[in-house]
């Protein structure tokens, strides 16, 4: 799977810094969200399978906001790639290693970044051919200590982590110092009720701020 999410695709996501993890309960919602994220420095997004909304929500930003790198969440079950992939999503990740859903996106060269907490599923992913990894609870599992030991016998490999959980503005520039964090996932900056209530200013705000702390700390 390392030849499937590209150098192209993991440039891209670098580039941003940081994904954020949006959840989308009204699909008239996600156009303005995305444009404004992209103002604001951030170029890519996780949207969550969570909500009735979210395919929906999908489609209208790949068709609208093209300069966002547009990537799904939550992805539990091999038949909803085909769904993201007619709606062009660019890539996937899910909480947890799934290695049906890992085959079904090598079927498909979809680029597919599988959940892991454990070396056996860091080991049960790489078998598979995955390079792409999304640590999850990442503060909750010990931090970027945690994710320092537990990559210290795969460096070799050159696994890239998305870590998600628990970050925030505080902790962010910890895990983006870290050479095997691909991007972190920010699901603080725009938040479920912040969407709802539609207040974009607070979540232009949350954006500057992050992509503040990613400049200082990757330049």
């Amino acid at each position: 799977m390392n030849r499937i999410f590209n150098d192209d695709l993991k440039g891209k996501l670098a580039d941003s810094g940081v994904i954020a993890v949006i959840t989308i309960e009204d699909a008239s919602q996600a156009v303005p969200l995305a444009k404004l994220l992209v103002d604001e420095g951030i170029s890519a997004m996780e949207l969550t399978l969570r909500t009735p909304a979210a395919l929906d929500a999908l489609e209208a930003i790949t068709k609208e906001v093209p300069e966002m790198n547009a990537g799904v969440g939550t992805v539990l079950q091999p038949s909803q790639l085909d769904e993201i992939i007619k709606r062009k999503a660019l890539f996937a990740v899910a909480p947890g290693c799934n290695t049906n859903v890992i085959d079904g996106a090598l079927e498909r060269k979809f680029p597919f970044g599988p959940g892991i907490s454990t070396a056996s599923e860091v080991e049960a992913a790489v078998e598979k051919g995955c390079r792409v990894l999304k640590l999850f609870p990442a503060e909750p599992l010990g931090g970027v200590s945690y994710l320092k030991s537990l990559n210290g016998p795969y460096g070799f490999l050159d696994l890239k982590y998305i870590p998600l959980g628990g970050l925030n503005a505080a902790n962010m520039a910890s895990w983006l110092e870290r050479p095997e964090v691909l991007a972190i996932g920010g699901s603080w900056i725009a938040p479920v009720r912040m969407i709802n209530n539609k207040d974009w200013r607070g979540i232009a705000a949350n954006a500057r701020e992050a992509v503040k702390i990613v400049k200082e700390v990757r330049g």
